[in-house]
């Protein structure tokens, strides 16, 4: 149910509702005039938030903050979650050092959990020689071995190769 479907206060227009105090007690059954009474005192508001049970149950709390909870949980996780798909990028003639580098952060987002998708950019004539881009992706599977192992091989698509690596 998304936060637009949500009837507040004077939209509700059922004469008893079973009510859920804005300290998340159960207070029964009441009229829905007395409800939103005990909303206006507590100066928050009446919402419903189950329609279909019978009778409604409708909540006193801050409408504003739970339309924002339901944006949040509609959204889903955020991105900082294990098992997510974290990007290694390399080039077919990269530095020792920036590879290593490369390679570090790897072995980093392979403990966290995630799998990591080790992507190799060819530009201009590197197209002529896939072949570098195939040692450095065996140099890349090859250092992180210990820890993962190899979701799917080298694949050459277009102007870059990927390779997908999972955790052991």
């Amino acid at each position: 149910m998304s936060s637009r479907n949500f009837r507040v206060n004077r939209q509700i227009r059922i004469p008893q509702v079973r009510l859920i105090d804005e300290k998340g007690e159960q207070v029964g059954i009441v009229s829905t005039d007395d409800a939103r009474r005990r909303a206006e005192e507590a100066g928050l508001d009446l919402v419903e938030v189950s329609p279909t049970a019978e009778p409604p149950v409708c909540r006193i709390l801050d409408f504003g903050k739970f339309k924002y909870e339901q944006r949040k949980k509609e959204k889903g996780g955020s991105k900082g979650h294990a098992g997510g798909l974290k990007e290694l990028r390399v080039r077919p003639m990269i530095d020792k050092h920036d590879l290593d580098y490369r390679i570090k952060q790897g072995r980093g987002f392979l403990e966290e959990g995630h799998k990591v998708q080790v992507v190799c950019v060819f530009r201009g004539r590197q197209m002529d020689h896939p072949e570098h881009g195939h040692r450095v992706m065996a140099e890349v599977a090859e250092a992180l071995g210990d820890l993962s192992k190899i979701e799917s091989p080298p694949k050459l698509l277009g102007k870059r190769m990927t390779m997908l690596l999972a955790h052991k």
